[in-house]
Formats: C-alpha cells, sequence, structure tokens
C-alpha cells in the first residue's frame, strides 16, 4: 500500500471508520476516498458497483455498518441483519468484480456463539448459536466474513477480516437507546450529573463482564493487519482483559463526577454472561493497545463535552457510510 494508493473506508462518519482515516492521514496517505450515506447508499448493489467501476479504489475498509446496543440489535433484528448483508455482500462483490488489491472487513465479537469457551478463539466462530438478542447482526457478520474467506480460497483475492471487540471513542453513537454500552452509560452519568439527580439506574445485574478498546488502538491493528496480514482466518482484536458492568459504571461515575448512586436493573437483560477475546494472534504481530480503560474513557468524556454532544442531541452515526 503505497502514500498515493486510493483507498477507499466505507463508513468513514462513523466511530471506526474516523478512526482509520485518522490513521491513514497520520501515516502520510494522500489519496484516502470517501464517500457519505447521501452521495452512496451501501445498500443500493448499482450505486455501489458503479462506484467501484469509476473509482477504482485499490485498498478498502469495510467498516460501515448498521450499528446499536443490545436494545436496538434485539428489537430490530430484520433491519440489522437485511442492511448488514446487503452492505457486506455488495462491496465485497464489487471489490472483487473491479479489481480491488486488498480489502479488510469488520466482524464483531458479538457474533461468536453464546456458550463459546474464554478467552474466545477465533476457531469459535460458528461453531454454536449466537447471542438471541443478537442474532440478526451476527448472521449478517458471518456472511461478511465468509464471503471474504471464500473469495480468497477460490480466486485468490486478499480480502481478509478482524474480529473487534466492544468498541468506544470519538464519534460513538451517543443515541440515548441505540446506543452501545459506554456511550450510553457515558451520556446517562452526564446528564445525571448535570441535572443533580439522585441515581443512575444500569440495564442488568452488573455482573456481566465486557472487553472494551478505545477505536483508534482498533485502527492501529487494522493498519498493522491490511498492510502485514494474508492469512484467510479472521483476527481478534481487543486487549485481552475484561471487568464487570457495575466496575465499568463506577468508572463512568468517576469519569464524569456523578455523584448519587448507581442502581441495577436486573429487569432487563444482561446479555452474555462474559465476553473476553483470546488475542494471541494479534499480539504475534507485533501490535498492543495504547490506552487503559480509565485513560480512554476520560478522553472521550472530554471530546465528546468539547464537541457539545451532550448538548446537541445524540450523533447520527449508527448508519455510517
Amino acid at each position: 500500500m503505497q502514500h498515493d494508493s486510493r483507498i477507499y473506508v466505507a463508513g468513514h462518519r462513523g466511530l471506526v471508520g474516523s478512526a482509520i482515516v485518522r490513521k491513514l492521514q497520520a501515516e502520510g496517505y494522500s489519496n484516502v476516498v470517501t464517500r457519505t450515506r447521501a452521495e452512496l447508499d451501501l445498500i443500493d448493489q448499482r450505486g455501489v458497483t458503479q462506484f467501484f467501476r469509476d473509482a477504482k479504489p485499490e485498498y478498502v475498509f469495510v467498516a460501515a455498518a448498521r450499528v446499536g446496543g443490545i436494545y436496538a440489535n434485539s428489537t430490530k433484528q430484520a433491519d440489522f441483519l437485511y442492511e448488514n448483508l446487503m452492505i457486506a455482500a455488495n462491496v465485497i462483490h464489487a471489490a472483487a468484480v473491479h479489481g480491488t488489491e486488498k480489502l479488510l472487513f469488520l466482524g464483531s465479537s458479538c457474533v461468536y456463539p453464546k456458550n463459546a469457551p474464554l478467552p474466545i478463539r477465533e476457531t469459535s466462530l460458528m461453531t454454536g448459536p449466537a447471542e438471541p438478542t443478537n442474532e440478526g447482526y451476527a448472521v449478517a457478520k458471518i456472511a461478511g466474513m465468509k464471503l471474504c474467506e471464500m473469495f480468497m480460497r477460490q480466486y485468490g483475492k486478499r480480502f481478509i477480516s478482524a474480529m473487534p471487540t466492544n468498541l468506544y471513542g470519538p464519534r460513538d453513537n451517543f443515541h440515548p437507546t441505540d446506543s452501545h454500552v459506554i456511550p450510553g452509560m457515558m451520556r446517562r452519568f452526564h446528564e445525571a450529573k448535570r441535572d443533580d439527580a439522585r441515581f443512575v439506574s444500569v440495564w442488568g445485574t452488573g455482573t456481566a463482564r465486557r472487553e472494551f478498546l478505545h477505536v483508534d488502538d482498533l485502527a492501529d491493528a487494522l493498519y498493522l493487519l491490511m498492510t502485514q496480514y494474508e492469512e484467510s482466518t479472521t483476527v481478534n482484536v481487543g486487549t485481552g482483559e475484561d471487568c464487570t458492568i457495575a466496575e465499568l459504571a463506577q468508572l463512568m461515575k468517576e469519569t464524569t463526577g456523578f455523584q448519587g448512586e448507581i442502581r441495577f436493573d436486573p429487569t432487563k437483560p444482561d446479555g452474555m454472561p462474559r465476553k473476553v477475546l483470546d488475542v494471541h494472534r494479534i499480539r504475534s504481530l507485533g501490535w498492543a493497545p495504547r490506552h487503559t480503560l480509565r485513560e480512554g474513557l476520560a478522553e472521550v468524556y472530554r471530546w465528546a463535552k468539547d464537541n457539545g454532544v451532550f448538548e446537541t442531541g445524540p450523533l447520527a452515526t449508527a448508519h455510517a457510510g
């Protein structure tokens, strides 16, 4: 990948896509190609085909997706399955047909089987049923990863995939109901502090364990994979460490300066009891995360306040790219 190569980042306005763009710019790449959703709807096969025919991107990062937290995933399964399936099929096929040199597709650790042995290894993919609240999204992402694998096996295409853990960072989606755990929780704690509330309610029992990775650390890993990795097997990207939701809530309380009580709502779902990735493969390539969770949360909270996220409403990045 040369510094003047045509590099298309699908989903450049979203959490992951914007981090990839920042990384490429920091590394001196001058020909990064982007399109907004208004300019190119990745669900439209004709439009995607025309774009690849005209723009002829040499390298492609597929970070576009419809994403959301446990509530959005569980109540909009058909939407999540259809839209993510179409995005994956359209972009990967067009890249194969129109001569893309290399493509990196983003999966998600939530597609692993609900009862996969911990820490979750890449070989656990498709060895059991997915978490029911996440099945639609999981099926679509698995299809995209398998499509990359099959294009590599059948046609020799350099199409690879990565499996990031739970992500957070600048340009996250802070929607009150459709966001992931960290931005959603950050909004609730910030608003509770602003309103001098007595308590913050957190979904579930607080005992579920999750692993969290700063998106800029993910971008470092994706850049490494794009420039060095040539295998068909997907690669986990995470910290290899987890915490309980209760511990995260306490850390969020400290980050935002909220002085009230944390209350857990056991009538709401916890999701998977625990999810942490085996990251030996990505670590063996020389990558390691730069942010601790405490440092990362403080950075994101500063960014959110500096950019008026809590005052102007949630960022509309759930349909990025």
